[in-house]
């Protein structure tokens, strides 16, 4: 069980104020699930840019990759993290096993005393979930296991951090996901974890309100991951160079942007009134902003996008859905004001200034 909240010295003041050298999470601990590569890599070495100290988690070490085999580890993380100043803390933790997860909070609690942001960012790139196709051509050999590295992992270390941050009535856990819309992914596998990791976001924060604990997801735009330069055969020096085979990637950002993304959104102190949220790098870019690592302020939702390589029928599949979707959204937005409506009044809620029946509304009204 968590133990009764240390008095920080860190200096960081309550409202998320920065501090006299101008980062704006001095004094913060956090947690990065998935740091080895990609998004991951990129929010942790933001998150300790801004003055965060910076757990780090993966399964790749030096000598023992995960099954990816991918060349990245949680150490080369940490020390690049090291070498700009900052503080890192290289971990090895498979998120898939409740035990080791348990674990890696029980060690942060006691060498920090707190907990004050979690990413999850785990198997985000999963090779499981690399195919396109229609569903009933999917290969589901590896479904459970993808399900279990990229959505039930999520779970688990959400669970087992929850306690630290309800103990200290604040902090705030993102969810990294795909695409701003309801849909992302190519077949079914793919698609059901990055829609229900968006989900469980808005599930998490409405349980954790109350506890001044906020919980969002986020996604980046055309993320220049350590997988995609290769595919682009190109480097983060280089990069532009890929903008011949797709113009699209010309608009790409380094994981440095959203994890800028994650630091605005946890160095706001009204984070509680947007928790649930489903949030897009380009668009917090835009708010906030702020730029990534060469200056840049990448904004995928205004670009024009170039279709022109993708096939007719998937062109003709994705307006459809999202032709579907928006009837879908619709209805369950009525039948949710409607449901609204059908609850009684909590004797907590009585006394707020969330109150629905202010005046001028009708009782039983809702802000929707």
């Amino acid at each position: 069980m968590p133990r009764k909240p240390q008095r920080s010295t860190s200096g960081r003041d309550t409202q998320g104020r920065s501090d006299a050298r101008g980062q704006k999470l001095a004094g913060s601990i956090a947690v990065v699930a998935g740091a080895t590569r990609g998004a991951g890599r990129g929010i942790a070495r933001a998150l300790a840019e801004a003055g965060a100290k910076v757990y780090c988690t993966g399964r790749s070490l030096r000598g023992n990759p995960s099954p990816y085999n991918r060349p990245e580890t949680i150490e080369e993380t940490a020390e690049m993290i090291s070498a700009a100043g900052g503080s890192a803390v290289a971990l090895r933790v498979d998120h898939t096993v409740e035990a080791e997860v348990e674990a890696l909070f029980q060690r942060v609690d006691r060498e920090c005393g707190r907990l004050d942001l979690l990413v999850n960012s785990i198997a985000g790139e999963n090779p499981l979930m690399a195919q396109w196709c229609s569903f009933w051509k999917t290969d589901l050999k590896n479904a459970e296991a993808a399900f279990r590295q990229s959505l039930l992992s999520h779970i688990i270390t959400a669970k087992h951090a929850a306690p630290y941050m309800i103990r200290n009535r604040r902090g705030l856990i993102v969810e990294v996901t795909e695409n701003d819309v309801l849909s992302a992914g190519g077949n079914p596998v793919t698609q059901t974890v990055k829609l229900a990791l968006k989900g469980l976001a808005l599930n998490m924060a409405a349980e954790l309100r109350p506890h001044g604990v906020a919980a969002v997801a986020i996604t980046p735009g055309f993320l220049r991951s350590e997988t995609m330069l290769e595919r682009f055969s190109v480097t983060e020096e280089t990069w532009r160079e890929g903008g011949k085979k797709d113009r699209n990637f010309l608009e790409s950002e380094s994981p440095l942007f959203v994890g800028r993304a994650v630091v605005a959104l946890a160095g706001d102190p009204a984070i509680l009134e947007r928790s649930g949220q489903l949030f897009s790098s380009w668009e917090l870019g835009r708010e906030y902003r702020f730029t990534d690592a060469d200056g840049r302020r990448p904004d995928w939702g205004a670009l024009k996008i170039d279709f022109s390589k993708h096939p007719e029928q998937l062109l003709q599949r994705l307006r459809t859905g999202s032709e579907m979707q928006l009837r879908w959204l619709s209805e369950l937005r009525r039948k949710t004001k409607h449901f609204l409506t059908q609850l009684p009044q909590t004797k907590t809620e009585a006394g707020h200034s969330t109150r629905r029946d202010r005046p001028g509304l009708k009782p039983g009204s809702v802000l929707i």
